[in-house]
Formats: C-alpha cells, sequence, structure tokens
C-alpha cells in the first residue's frame, strides 16, 4: 500500500478540479494545468477531495499510484500557490539580466548566454547575481532552472559558478606545497 497514494488531495476554496476524456483539469486563481491520466490509475472528483486509486492490483498500477497522486498534488498547489527556484551567481564577472522574454547570462565565456523564457514561466533578476524563476507548473520551473545551471554548475574550489539558493557546495581544500 501506498502511503503517499492512500491520502486524498484537498481540493482548497477557489479551485475546480474536474475529469474530461483522459484528463484532469485543475483551475485556480493563478491559471489552469492538465494532466493526461493513467488507465492503470482510477481518479475521482468527490466531496472537495481527489481520490486517487490503483484500478487493478498488479505490480505496474501500484508503483504509478504514489506518483500520479503527486502529479495531481502538484497540479493543486500550481494554481493555488504557485512555484518558485532562486539561483545564485557566484564569480568575478558573473552577471544576469532579463531582457523581455530573454534571460542574458555572462558566465566568462568568450561570449553571452542568451537563454529564451519558456511560456508559463517568469524570470526576474533582483540584481545581477540572483535569478528568480517562478511560475505554476513544477515541471517547467525546475526544468528551466537546471537548464541555467547546467552552464556553469558550482566548482569544488573556489565555490564559483551557478547554484541554487541553500544549496550546499561540497569544498575542497587547494594543492598543497
Amino acid at each position: 500500500m501506498s502511503r503517499i497514494g492512500k491520502r486524498p488531495v484537498a481540493i482548497p476554496s477557489g479551485v475546480e478540479a474536474k475529469i474530461e476524456n483522459g484528463t484532469l483539469t485543475v483551475k485556480g486563481p493563478k491559471g489552469t494545468l492538465t494532466l493526461g491520466l493513467s488507465d492503470l490509475i482510477d481518479y475521482k472528483v468527490e466531496d472537495g477531495e481527489i481520490q486517487v486509486n490503483p484500478a487493478n492490483d498488479t505490480q505496474k498500477a501500484r508503483s504509478y499510484w504514489g506518483m500520479q497522486r503527486t502529479l495531481v498534488s502538484n497540479l493543486v498547489e500550481g494554481v493555488t500557490e504557485g512555484y518558485s527556484k532562486t539561483l545564485e551567481i557566484n564569480g568575478v564577472g558573473y552577471r544576469a539580466s532579463t531582457q523581455g522574454k530573454k534571460l542574458k547570462l555572462q558566465l566568462g565565456y568568450s561570449h553571452d548566454v542568451d537563454l529564451d523564457v519558456p511560456e508559463g514561466v517568469e524570470v526576474k533578476t533582483p540584481d545581477q547575481t540572483t535569478i528568480e524563476i517562478s511560475g505554476i507548473d513544477k515541471q517547467k520551473v525546475g526544468q528551466f532552472a537546471a537548464e541555467i545551471r547546467e552552464w556553469r554548475k558550482p566548482e569544488p574550489y573556489k565555490g564559483k559558478g551557478i547554484k541554487y539558493r541553500g544549496e550546499y557546495i561540497f569544498r575542497k581544500e587547494g594543492k598543497k606545497k
């Protein structure tokens, strides 16, 4: 039995959920999100909550159970509160700025890195060394943050690079004479 899957997803006031044509649609104050439903899982919207249960007793249905419940929970949380990630840039001359729907990064390469901001994701740069990514879709926000971080991962000797706020970088001692 899945401990996560057993718990129903509560639908807060102001949020509307419905199942039609194999998709779950959740509408809230921040927007609308949809999820394609799996045939291995039964979904029910009733009494202000969404129930997620395996359709049969196969191993595959039980293994999908907790993940599908978490995906439904992410939809509800996304349309009510939204998601955000903050990246910090460390390094001499490393900086970021936004220009419309583009993010411009200067990361010590011979050229600037220009990234297009995906639809449904908002990027702010309160200062040159901080990037704030927010949106209602947890997957899009996390994926874009990972793509930005991939350009200059933090290195262990000086800590230069792009890291998530609160991330611990394991530091190494330099060469000894």
